[in-house]
């Protein structure tokens, strides 16, 4: 017997509704999954514009066992609060890094596809009920504030983001959310929405130290400026003091397992290991980076300039336009703000240093075309 349509979407915004619920059982007082924090910096990146970043944070993603329709629908979802702009940007920066990764014969796990709306579907009914559900009170008659000044928003907030995307199951609600407040943290002038989000995140089963793990992620992978606003945030929405995630004593980083340099930003076989961050809003970033010899990085600049510090071997430092250099051991080098410049090991050695550099709207370099192997051939043998 066919169900009729009214109490075919009843049953399915009921069943949505109930999901929602389960899901916040089985997730409440949990620690952040691999995957849950590998969504962190893929939507923060996205959100800021921050390409170099993305294009780690997609590789460590996969890595992490998101697949490729759940990092689709990350990116896919940022426009909602971020602009297609930064979509597309995301969705491009996606679309190379699987080209290298087949390229070198990686084969990754596509996913499952959203399940597709039913016919007849009512986009306001069930963006009201989820809507409802997240903020956890009835918003669907409200007479004051942005849905009464500019009504139309208000109806593409429910029909399309609660509704058309909302329904996609390739993301949990909870992703959903987590995705959001990602994307938020890392965007400036948006800490009322932040605070609101967090709270959504609350209700849909993220715990209080989920949410200072979140904090932590994003202090270790985005960069110390969006921590501080979200634990300036999450800080003020629970009523604690001092904020979330802030060192109150000596703190100890432990190193994990080193990553590749992104192809596009290097020339050979470059690693990247005990990356850490200032805790102090807006403080300097860094990491060991080794190259084996004959590796360099692409041409590049910082917008507030850049330290080295060479631990080992022997390396090579060139301004454009000027001699190239050799680093030593001991060697300090300092690269002056917006300075197109590369740096590298020797043909004939590896080298390994300390970089350093302070970001500026959360971003620390700007890269460029790669070093050639006729460019490097000129320099002192």
């Amino acid at each position: 017997m066919q169900l009729p349509a009214k109490t075919l979407m009843a049953a399915t915004v009921g069943m949505a509704c109930l999901m929602m619920t389960t899901e916040v059982k089985a997730q409440q007082n949990e620690k952040l999954s691999g995957r849950q924090k590998a969504i962190i910096p893929i939507a923060a990146f996205t959100g800021s514009g921050n390409m170099p970043g993305l294009e780690t944070a997609l590789t460590e993603g996969m890595d992490a066992g998101l697949t490729v329709n759940e990092i689709k629908e990350i990116l896919v979802h940022t426009y909602a609060y971020a602009g297609f702009p930064r979509a597309l940007n995301g969705i491009n920066a996606y679309m190379a890094v699987m080209a290298d990764r087949k390229e070198k014969g990686i084969t990754d796990n596509e996913g499952k596809a959203a399940t597709p709306m039913p016919s007849g579907f009512d986009r306001t009914a069930y963006g009201h009920r989820v809507r409802n559900a997240l903020v956890g009170s009835d918003m669907s008659n409200r007479t004051n504030g942005y849905p009464a000044f500019a009504p139309v928003i208000d109806r593409f907030l429910v029909e399309h983001l609660f509704a058309e995307i909302f329904y996609r199951d390739i993301l949990s609600h909870q992703d959903r959310e987590l995705v959001t407040v990602s994307i938020l943290a890392a965007m400036t002038g948006t800490e009322a929405q932040l605070k609101t989000h967090l709270r959504i995140c609350m209700n849909v089963g993220l715990s209080k130290a989920q949410l200072e793990e979140f904090v932590k992620v994003l202090r270790q992978k985005v960069g110390a400026e969006s921590a501080e606003r979200s634990a300036a945030t999450l800080n003020d929405l629970l009523g604690t003091s001092p904020p979330l995630n802030q060192a109150k004593s000596v703190k100890v980083i432990k190193n994990k397992a080193p990553t590749k340099g992104a192809a596009a930003h290097f020339t050979g076989n470059v690693t990247v290991e005990s990356q850490f961050a200032s805790e102090i809003l807006n403080g300097y970033r860094g990491a060991i980076v080794t190259f084996d010899a004959g590796a360099r990085t692409a041409w590049h600049s910082h917008p507030l300039g850049q330290t080295l510090i060479v631990v080992s071997g022997r390396g090579l430092v060139q301004s454009e336009g000027d001699a190239v250099q050799e680093i030593l051991p001991g060697d300090v080098v300092w690269i002056p703000p917006n300075e197109l410049h590369w740096h590298g090991a020797a043909p004939d050695s590896p080298m390994s240093h300390v970089a350093i550099s302070d970001p500026l709207n959360d971003s620390t370099v700007k890269w460029m075309e790669p070093v050639s192997n006729e460019q490097y051939r000129k320099t002192p043998q």
